[in-house]
């Protein structure tokens, strides 16, 4: 009896407990047998999971957000983490980012300690009610951001030389609003914007069949996209509402007017675009202020825009760009994001591929002389943090790769993913009657109006790819 209640506290004894906080050093773990279809064999052990890749937000901004209202009192009503991050991923799911949150994927760079060269940024985990400070910025997966893939490419049905019925649907589909004074529509890629003899199906010829809702004439075009770019574009629907845009989008100093309201909303306009760039810039965020210039080639039949000598010789156009780079560099290329501060032709594509020396994928006018090498781009790169490979993850439907990443022929990847302008249709009314007391269903409407556009199939793609977890 006495042995048996020995043996009984020396197995209590001999038991260990750890603390889930402070685990015990992993051992050395030795080779393992795995078996696959019948076959032993001997291999390393399992790698742990590898980091997740982080999307930056821009640092938050201490005046209200664009689209929201402050308090009737004139204070700014306080921003949380979650709202920041719903506003700035505006077509995401609120169910995605809040589990993002819950899981605690979400971070916030430490201020107060000091970066040790070589190693990531401190971070520590927000909660979704933490409120907002200035300068803040925020971390989340890529995760975040991935979207799935329509089975239909964005193309546009076919080319006939008067709109049909189905491009007529199609191009009502694409409208994301619409007022008495602007119509905004997601631009699929590979749809030029101005026709001429030998286009039909044009952007204002589909606008004029498609997108007149009982006006006399369809809406007019205020500013361009390229053919191969895709995102929103804006039209004008009436007389007024044309000059008013025109006047807004010129680079010519405007000055102030008799309303303070109108003038706060034109200084809050801007556009921001998604690009992925073959490469990365050597600064993480910067301004680009190059000049630009036209020459002619092939005896005046093709017009290209380059970098303007500093001679001064030649005409030439100011050009301002504000860049920021969004994630690392997967597989020799990286997303950044462009926001023009000045209206130029072919203003982004030449500043990415001859200012900052990272041409846009699918650019072969400006950034041909690497897509001459796209075959021979290798699928496997090294991890910047870690130093360790990883590969890309395939999407599940390889079906719709059609100019993505994965093409032997990528399509341009240039996306003008959100825009920012003044209420075209409220202050059309204001301007015109010159009035303080207004109709309070004219006053109640928002100074400033936001939109963002989900991307294209062969982006979506690409960001799934580009863009995916560690493997």
């Amino acid at each position: 009896m006495w042995r048996r209640s020995t043996r009984v506290l020396c197995r209590h004894v001999a038991r260990r407990e750890y603390s889930r906080v402070c685990p015990p050093p992993a051992k050395s773990a030795g080779p393992l047998i795995r078996v696959s279809n019948h076959v032993a064999r001997l291999g390393p052990p399992k790698e742990g999971p590898k980091p997740r890749q982080l999307l930056s937000l821009p640092p938050f901004p201490g005046h209200p957000l664009p689209g929201k209202r402050s308090h009737e009192d004139g204070v700014v009503s306080r921003v949380t983490a979650v709202s920041w991050v719903k506003y700035y991923f505006d077509g995401i799911y609120d169910s995605t980012i809040q589990s993002h949150f819950k899981q605690g994927l979400v971070q916030m760079e430490c201020r107060g300690l000091i970066e040790k060269e070589g190693q990531m940024k401190p971070m520590r985990k927000i909660r979704p009610s933490e409120v907002m400070e200035v300068g803040a910025r925020v971390y989340v997966p890529v995760s975040v951001v991935e979207s799935r893939v329509s089975r239909r490419f964005d193309c546009i049905p076919s080319g006939t030389l008067y709109p049909n019925a189905d491009e007529i649907e199609y191009m009502q589909r694409r409208v994301k609003y619409k007022d008495s004074a602007i119509i905004v529509l997601n631009k699929p890629p590979k749809l030029p914007v101005k026709g001429n003899l030998p286009v039909h199906n044009s952007m204002d010829a589909l606008a004029a069949a498609a997108l007149s809702y009982g006006n006399n004439e369809g809406p007019k075009l205020v500013h361009r996209l390229d053919r191969e770019s895709s995102g929103l574009h804006l039209m004008g629907r009436t007389n007024e509402s044309v000059s008013l845009l025109q006047w807004l989008y010129t680079d010519f100093n405007k000055g102030k007017s008799s309303c303070q309201a109108w003038d706060d909303a034109c200084e809050a306009r801007y556009q921001r675009y998604w690009a992925l760039v073959v490469g990365s810039p050597k600064e993480k965020e910067g301004l680009i202020c190059a000049p630009l210039s036209k020459v002619l080639l092939d005896n005046g039949k093709t017009e290209r825009v380059i970098l303007a000598h500093q001679s001064g010789l030649e005409a030439s156009q100011k050009a301002i760009t504000q860049y920021r780079v969004l994630g690392p560099t997967i597989n020799g290329c990286s997303w950044i994001e462009l926001r023009p501060l000045t209206s130029r032709k072919h203003q982004l594509r030449v500043h990415c591929a001859e200012a900052l020396g990272t041409p846009i994928v699918g650019d072969y006018k400006y950034g041909w002389f690497v897509h001459r090498r796209w075959k021979q781009m290798p699928h496997v790169d090294i991890e910047p943090t870690s130093g360790l490979p990883y590969k890309l993850r395939r999407p599940a439907g390889l079906d719709v790769q059609k100019g993505s990443v994965l093409s032997k022929v990528p399509l341009l990847h240039l996306h003008c993913r959100e825009l920012v302008l003044p209420n075209i249709a409220k202050f059309l009314l204001i301007l015109d009657q010159k009035l303080d007391n207004l109709h309070p269903a004219v006053s109640s409407k928002p100074d400033i109006l936001r939109f963002v556009a989900s991307m294209p199939s062969h982006m979506k793609i690409s960001w799934n790819l580009m863009s995916s977890y560690l493997v």
